[in-house]
């Protein structure tokens, strides 16, 4: 706080004026102006001193912004959300508490870093790890800010901030994922250069298969002999209908009905298995 002595007598405290009080050319002395505006009521003139008062200190949100450049967001935006903070803090202040200057800079500055907290992930992070991340960020700032300094390992990390290795290898994930890499991204060189997407695995159907025989094998085992034997007959040997038909003596169209019976005697069973199993694992559950 700079407090001009110039006229100050030896032995005699010197009061610090709103004038002697700013820190900033931008910190205009707006004392007066938060008095009144206390004092009125909402309407049109309390709207216009509130306006006088936000263009009055907006250089000193501004400048707040630009400690911010450089992060991933456009200087425009960082001084948008500044001009946010800064109406806020003036709707909030009380004059009496003291200097505005005092409960601006926080306020404004509190709503920047929310700003990049909240909007500035390309992925919902949750707010846990945001913090370790900040955490982990300032210890390895820290820790390499001599020249020559190594690059801290995780248990260096965690002395330093008193976290678990744990926490810090979260934080140090967190600082990875600030922003998303595009599946189309080129991840190496050359003609024979291949994207993200190339690396990354597809569903294979086949294990739907194998469940699902597995969990037909029971039904099919409790079918009775002839029926099993139609089964076996038209989908592992491929014979049509008319074939087993002649083969065990009886009709083609008791065939098809005996094939759709037994089939959807299989099905229930199996859902009603895992019917069963979901509806007991829900009970263990609770």
């Amino acid at each position: 706080m700079l407090i001009d002595m110039s006229t100050s007598r030896p032995g005699t405290p010197t009061q610090p004026t709103a004038s002697t009080r700013r820190n900033h050319d931008d910190a205009p002395d707006t004392t007066a102006l938060f008095t009144r505006l206390a004092a009125l009521e909402d309407g049109p003139e309390r709207d216009a001193l509130r306006d006088e008062l936000v263009a009055a200190w907006l250089p000193m949100a501004h400048r707040i912004a630009g400690r911010f450049r450089d992060r991933g967001e456009s200087i425009e935006d960082l001084r948008q959300v500044a001009a946010l903070g800064l109406v806020k803090a003036i709707d909030r202040f009380e004059p009496e508490r003291g200097a505005f200057e005092s409960y601006a800079v926080p306020t404004i500055t509190g709503e920047v870093k929310r700003h990049f907290r909240d909007r500035m992930w390309a992925l919902r992070v949750p707010r846990r790890v945001q913090e370790l991340r900040n955490k982990v960020r300032l210890a390895r700032r820290e820790l390499t800010q001599n020249p020559g300094s190594p690059e801290p390992t995780v248990a260096d990390i965690a002395a330093h901030t008193g976290l678990t290795e744990d926490e810090v290898s979260a934080g140090l994930e967190a600082l990875e994922s600030f922003s998303t890499l595009s599946l189309d991204a080129e991840l190496s060189a050359g003609d024979e250069g291949y994207s993200l997407v190339d690396t990354l695995g597809s569903s294979d159907a086949s294990y739907d298969v194998v469940v699902d025989r597995e969990s037909a094998k029971e039904g099919l085992r409790r079918l009775p002999e002839r029926e099993r034997a139609i089964l076996y007959m038209r989908f592992f040997e491929d014979m049509t209908q008319s074939r087993i038909a002649d083969q065990l003596g009886i009709s083609q169209m008791h065939v098809s009905r005996l094939i759709s019976r037994s089939c959807a005697r299989v099905r229930d069973e199996v859902l009603g298995q895992r019917s069963g199993r979901g509806t007991s694992g829900g009970r263990t559950a609770a």
